[in-house]
């Protein structure tokens, strides 16, 4: 764990350049979906619904990690934010299977509505998305790579701090766009 522990900026770096590749590829379409296998319209038509659903889920879970921690049971603040970590790959993972498949979602409400509600609210959702990325890399990685008795010396608590209000708020507006995409609208 040394070499990661030196090395952990870097690493973050790299983490977060291909991760944001990936989601931009997807998105601008530059992954062939004749490379993917097709799912069946049911399974693509649910994946919004599964993946507001785990955006909830890790809601849950990141706020549980949080409590854990203020109480000083590691252990399960370690538990809980891996899960939470998990929750936003499969969360990933499936948007980019979808968006590559079909491309992204157009809004169908009133032009008035999509202009002063809809785009702002996604705007600062793929923000803070965007910038929570590196945020939960170096997190992680320096939890990983030092033992507990001495992540309270590293930035480990405080960019875990940004990391987790980066991500709530990220997944609470993803939340709010899912209802306006396929609920309201």
């Amino acid at each position: 764990m040394l070499e990661v522990r030196d090395r952990v900026p870097a690493l973050t770096a790299v983490l977060t350049v291909v991760s944001l590749a990936l989601v931009f590829g997807a998105v601008g379409g530059v992954i062939p979906a004749e490379l993917l296998p097709r799912a069946p319209e049911t399974v693509l038509s649910a994946i919004p619904t599964v993946n507001a659903l785990v955006s909830a889920a890790a809601i849950v879970t990141i706020v549980a990690g949080i409590r854990a921690i203020r109480r000083g049971n590691v252990d399960q603040h370690r538990r809980l934010m891996v899960a939470a970590f998990g929750l936003f790959t499969l969360f990933l993972v499936l948007y980019l299977y979808r968006v590559s498949l079909i491309g992204p979602t157009e809004f169908t409400g009133p032009a008035a509505v999509e202009t002063y509600v809809y785009f702002p609210i996604l705007a600062i959702h793929i923000l803070l998305a965007i910038v929570a990325i590196p945020a939960v890399y170096y997190t992680l990685l320096l939890a990983a790579s030092y033992p507990v008795s001495e992540l309270a010396r590293t930035n480990h608590p405080r960019a875990g701090k940004v990391a987790a209000t980066l991500w709530l708020i990220s997944f609470s507006l993803g939340i709010v766009v899912y209802l306006m995409l396929y609920v309201v609208w």
